[in-house]
């Protein structure tokens, strides 16, 4: 029997079940309930096994600064996103994801919105989390009456893209670090000069890297092979083109993966970036 050791609000209490540690969520769930009583069964829509006891103060500030109707889309929108990707989330998860969205729900209502720089790139490359992303919004739009900006739903499918690479590319880090550093070192010497570091358009060359570098560690080829745009960056960037024709071939020869034509396009588009960086 799961008994209730914690009420967090009405509908989130942190009980125990032969030992093991939960929270539970449910509309209602703690309702008129006391510590040491039953968990309704019936009510129960969300549990998560609690791994780190700790856990439980942030548990309490989020349902502390959350609004009820809040919690239940952010549980909506998890939901459907465990569907979609065949995956379980844990608590600190849905913790940053509540974070996120309340705060970016409370910026909207101040008439503030912020822009993704990875909107287009994470379409391309993330379709089912970015479809996520999307349902969020439409969710919040529906139960909420906040419409949230386009580039919150890539927000939102980087939240879900991240979680995915915690939970199963923990012994593959070093191999990213090493793909980021050697995509990296080619640029630095076909141009055969150091990238401004502290640059935007470096920071944003190295964040596509990072993802890219998940994508080839996960043997997961994005992209649907624009042939189109790939003959335009081709034309109008014929010395960006050539130096991602280079990384086309270390991947390639290091780690038994083709980029496909739409990886290379927007490779060849941050390499120009780059370079654009470096003329002025």
């Amino acid at each position: 029997m799961m008994q209730i050791e914690k009420i967090l609000n009405n509908n989130v209490v942190q009980a125990k079940d032969n030992d093991v540690e939960y929270i539970v969520m449910g509309k209602g769930l703690a309702f008129q309930k006391k510590v040491g009583e039953t968990v309704d069964k019936e009510k129960i829509e969300k549990t998560f096994v609690l791994k780190n006891p700790e856990t439980v103060a942030e548990w309490t500030r989020v349902y502390v600064d959350l609004p009820d109707g809040e919690m239940q889309v952010f549980l909506n929108i998890i939901t459907f996103a465990e569907a979609v990707l065949q995956t379980k989330f844990d608590p600190s998860f849905f913790i940053a994801l509540a974070d996120h969205l309340h705060y970016a729900i409370e910026r909207s209502r101040e008439g503030i919105s912020l822009q993704n720089p990875l909107a287009w790139e994470v379409r391309k490359f993330y379709p089912r989390e970015y479809e996520i992303g999307k349902q969020a919004l439409r969710l919040i739009a529906n139960d909420l009456e906040i419409e949230l900006a386009d580039d919150e739903a890539a927000s939102v499918a980087l939240h879900f893209v991240n979680a995915q690479k915690d939970a199963g590319l923990h012994e593959k880090d070093h191999q990213m670090t090493q793909i980021v550093v050697g995509i990296s070192e080619i640029v630095r010497l076909h141009f055969a000069c150091d990238l401004e570091q502290d640059s935007f358009s470096y920071n944003r060359f190295i964040t596509h890297l990072r993802y890219l570098a998940q994508r080839i560690v996960s043997g997961v080829s994005g992209g649907k092979n624009d042939a189109f745009l790939y003959e335009q960056v081709k034309v109008n960037y014929p010395k960006s083109f050539i130096c991602t024709q280079k990384i086309v071939t270390y991947v390639k020869s290091s780690y038994a993966f083709e980029l496909s034509l739409d990886e290379q396009v927007y490779l060849t588009i941050h390499i120009q970036r780059l370079r654009d960086n470096i003329d002025k």
